[in-house]
C-alpha cells in the first residue's frame, strides 16, 4: 500500500496500494512549533475537521510538546512518568481536530478520565506487539444468509496441453537461445515436467539464469533462494521419476513477494531498516507450495511495507518499458512473471497491489475473495483487507496455484471454510454477465482544460477502444451483457480504516523514529500516512466499519443481478471491491500500438511515467464472494478467445 514545511489540508492522492482516496494530511510539528494553539485551532476550523476526541490525539500532542522541551518519549511506565500532564489547552487543541465544542466546565471534568485513558494507551504500547499479532476482531465479508460451498472436489484441469512445439524448443530454451520455454504457462510446463521432457532442475537453472540476467535492468529480485531451489528441484525430479507425481505445480519454479517468511532467508518487506530481518519459520503459503512440490527460486521485490514499486534497493521496472516502474506493491512478482523469469509468482493485495502491477506489466492476476488464503507468516498491513493471490501468465495457472494455497490453517481466523473447486470444463455460459456501463463511456473534457489535461484525455480515449473491443469480443463469444453500475456510495471515505490499521501494524516504526529509514518520504508515503492515521479516532474507526457494512450490502445488491462484472481495471470498482472482499481476475487485454499517445512524463523512473506505445492494457472480471473458481473459468474463456496472454515483452 504506501516526510521541511508541512501544511494542513485535504488532498486527493493516488495511494501506493492502488486507487484514489481522499486523505486528511496534517503536519502537526509545524503547526505546534510555528503558531501554537491559536494557529493550530484556526487551521482545524478552516478545514472543518470532523473527528471525535481521542486519547491518541492528546498523546500525540503531549509527545510533540515533550519533544519541544527536549524530552524523549519512551515506552512503558517511564513514558507515563515523562509525558507532560494533560492540560485544558491540550484538550482545546484536540477538540479542534475532533470538530467538537466543549465548555470550560466540561474540559475540567474530562481531565482525570483523559489522563487515565492515556495511561492505558501507554500501557498497551509497553506490550511491544509484533506485526504478526492480529486484532481480536475479525473482518467477515459474507452477508447474512449467504451459504458457502464447503465440499472440496477433485481438481479438474484442462485437457492435456499440446506441448509438441515447446518440446522441440526445450534444448534451445534451456541454452538461452529461445524464450519460448521461459514464457510457457504453468499448465504447459507441468505437462513437460510430468512427461519428463524437461527436468525441474533444468527449469530451475534456466529461471535462475534469467533472474540474474534481467535483474540489473528490472530490479525485481531481493534474494535468490538458489540453494533451496536446487535441492527442491532435485527432490521433485526424483519423486517424479519414481512415479510420485504431486500435481501440476510439482517441479515448477516460482517467486515469492518478500513479505512471505521463508526460513533460512531474509524477509525484508522491501523496507529500509528491515534489510536483514529474518524469521525462523515458513509462511503458510510457502508450506503449501512446498507440499505441492513447487520450487521457490527467489524472494521478489515489493514497495516498502507494501506501497508502490520503490523499495530499499531501487524501483522495480516494467519489462515492456524499463523506464517505467512496474507499479506495486507486488512489484517484483508481476515484473518477473511477465518477463518470463519465474513459472509463477505470489503477490498480495490490500488496495490494488495485484491489480495495478498486473495491469502495468501485462500479467494475469487473481485477487481472491477476502478470507480464502491464510496470511499466516505474511507481513500484515491491514488485517481487514490484506489478501494473498497468484500472479501468472494465464488464468488457469492462477487457478492451479490458488487450488494449492487456499483454505483454513487454524491460525488466520479470517479464513472461511469455503471450497475452491477448479473445473476447466465449467460451463461459463450459465453465468449472468454484467458490465459497468459508465466505465466504457468516453470521459468528459472540460472546455478550459490545460495542455496536460488534454493529453491525459487523449490517453484515456485511446485506451477506451481496447475496453470497448473487449465487449465486442464477449458478444462474439455469445455473452449477453447486462449494463450495471457501481452503487453510489462513498467507498473512498472508508479507506482511512486501512491507514489506521497499517499505522497500528507499524506503530513502533513511527514512535521510534525509524520511519525515516524508509526510502519514500513524500506526503503520500507511509511515514506521513502513519503519522496522520494516529489522529483518526477509535470512534470514527468503528463508525466507518459500520459504514463498511452498508457498503457490503450495496455490493450484494449488484451481485444479486449478475454473477460476473466486466470493467476496465481502474476506477471506483477497485476501491469498492477491495473493501467488500470480492474476487477479481485481471488479465492482459492487448498492447498499445505505436500510434498511442506518449507518456505525459517519460522521465526515467518517474511516478507519472505510465502508458505510451508498446505497453499493455488490461481488463478486470469481478465475481461474487467465494465464486472465484467460476469467475476464473469465465476469464479463462475470454483469454482463450483473445490470446492476449501470449504476447510478451522483448527484453533484449
Amino acid at each position: 500500500m504506501a516526510g521541511g514545511s508541512v501544511s494542513l489540508h485535504f488532498c486527493v492522492v493516488t495511494t501506493g496500494f492502488g486507487g484514489d482516496a481522499i486523505i486528511f494530511r496534517m503536519g502537526q510539528n509545524q503547526v505546534l512549533q510555528d503558531g501554537g494553539r491559536r494557529r493550530f485551532l484556526a487551521a482545524c476550523t478552516a478545514v472543518g475537521v470532523g473527528n471525535t476526541l481521542l486519547p491518541g490525539v492528546l498523546l500525540g500532542l503531549a509527545t510533540a510538546a515533550q519533544a519541544q522541551s527536549g524530552g524523549a518519549a519512551k515506552s512503558g511506565e517511564s513514558e507515563v512518568r515523562e509525558l507532560p500532564k494533560i492540560t485544558v489547552e491540550m484538550i482545546d487543541a484536540a477538540a479542534g481536530i475532533a470538530g467538537i465544542s466543549l465548555t470550560a466546565e466540561q474540559k475540567k471534568m474530562m481531565l482525570e478520565g483523559l489522563s487515565s485513558q492515556r495511561d492505558a494507551v501507554v500501557a498497551i504500547r509497553g506490550l511491544k506487539l509484533e506485526n504478526s499479532v492480529a486484532p481480536a476482531v475479525v473482518f467477515d465479508p459474507v452477508p447474512g444468509g449467504m451459504v458457502l460451498e464447503t465440499e472440496r472436489k477433485p481438481l479438474k484441469i484442462s485437457a492435456q496441453a499440446d506441448v509438441s512445439g515447446l518440446s522441440a524448443s526445450v534444448a534451445a530454451g534451456l541454452a538461452g537461445e529461445s524464450d519460448a520455454l521461459a514464457f510457457a504457462t504453468v499448465r504447459e510446463l507441468a505437462e513437460l515436467v510430468k512427461t519428463r521432457k524437461v527436468t525441474s532442475v533444468a527449469l530451475t537453472k534456466m529461471y535462475l539464469t534469467r533472474l540474474k540476467k534481467y535483474d540489473p535492468k528490472l530490479h525485481f529480485v531481493i534474494t535468490l533462494t538458489e540453494e533451496r531451489a536446487l535441492a527442491s528441484a532435485a527432490a521433485a525430479d526424483a519423486e517424479i521419476a519414481a512415479g510420485k507425481y504431486r500435481g501440476p505445480l510439482h517441479g515448477i519454479p516460482w517467486g515469492a513477494k518478500d513479505l512471505l517468511a521463508v526460513k533460512g532467508y531474509r524477509t525484508t518487506w522491501g523496507a529500509g531498516g528491515f534489510e536483514q530481518q529474518s524469521f525462523d519459520y515458513d509462511a503458510e503459503v510457502v508450506k503449501r507450495l512446498d507440499a505441492a512440490g513447487a520450487v521457490l527460486v527467489a524472494k521478489l521485490t515489493m514497495g516498502a511495507l507494501a506501497q508502490g514499486d520503490l523499495w530499499f534497493g531501487a524501483r522495480t521496472r516494467n519489462p515492456w518499458n524499463s523506464k517505467q516502474g512496474s507499479s506495486g506493491s507486488s512489484a517484483g512478482s508481476a515484473s518477473a512473471a511477465a518477463a518470463g523469469c519465474v513459472g509463477f509468482a505470489i503477490g498480495t493485495e490490500t488496495l490494488g497491489s495485484i491489480s495495478s502491477p498486473s495491469t502495468r506489466c501485462g500479467a494475469t492476476g487473481l485477487r481472491p475473495t477476502f478470507g480464502f488464503v491464510p496470511r499466516t507468516g505474511a507481513m500484515a498491513l491491514s488485517w481487514s483487507m490484506d489478501k494473498i493471490g497468484p500472479i501468472c501468465r494465464a488464468v488457469e495457472d492462477c487457478a492451479l496455484v490458488l487450488s494449492a494455497i487456499y483454505g483454513p490453517d487454524g491460525h488466520d481466523l479470517s479464513v472461511q471454510n469455503a471450497a475452491f473447486n477448479w473445473d476447466a470444463g465449467f460451463d461459463w455460459k450459465t453465468l449472468r454477465v454484467g458490465y459497468i456501463e459508465s466505465a466504457f463511456k468516453a470521459p468528459e473534457l472540460k472546455k478550459d482544460a490545460n495542455a496536460e489535461a488534454k493529453a491525459g484525455y487523449a490517453q484515456r480515449m485511446y485506451d477506451l477502444k481496447y475496453a470497448t473491443a473487449a465487449l465486442d469480443a464477449l458478444k462474439k463469444m455469445g455473452v449477453a451483457l447486462v449494463p450495471v453500475e457501481m452503487p453510489k456510495f462513498p467507498f473512498g471515505d472508508i479507506v482511512p480504516v486501512l491507514e489506521a490499521e497499517a499505522a497500528a501494524a507499524f506503530d513502533d516504526l513511527t514512535r521510534s523514529g525509524r520511519d525515516k529509514l524508509l526510502t519514500g518520504q513524500m506526503p503520500f508515503d507511509w511515514p506521513n500516512s502513519f503519522r496522520v492515521a494516529r489522529f483518526y479516532s477509535a470512534v470514527d474507526y468503528v463508525q466507518t466499519m459500520r459504514a463498511r457494512t452498508l457498503a457490503m450490502a450495496e455490493m450484494a445488491k449488484v451481485f444479486a443481478e449478475v454473477d460476473v462484472m466486466v470493467t476496465p481495471s481502474n476506477g471506483a470498482q477497485l476501491t469498492a471491491t477491495n473493501l467488500t472482499g470480492h474476487p477479481a481476475v485481471i488479465l492482459p487485454n492487448g498492447v498499445r500500438g505505436m500510434d498511442a499517445p506518449p507518456s505525459l512524463h517519460p522521465e526515467d523512473g518517474a511516478l507519472e511515467n505510465v502508458g505510451g506505445p508498446g505497453t499493455p492494457v488490461s481488463l478486470t472480471f469481478l465475481g461474487k464472494l467465494y465464486s472465484d473458481a467460476r469467475l476464473a473459468a469465465f476469464a479463462r474463456a475470454y483469454q482463450q478467445a483473445t490470446g492476449f496472454h501470449r504476447l510478451h515483452p522483448k527484453l533484449d
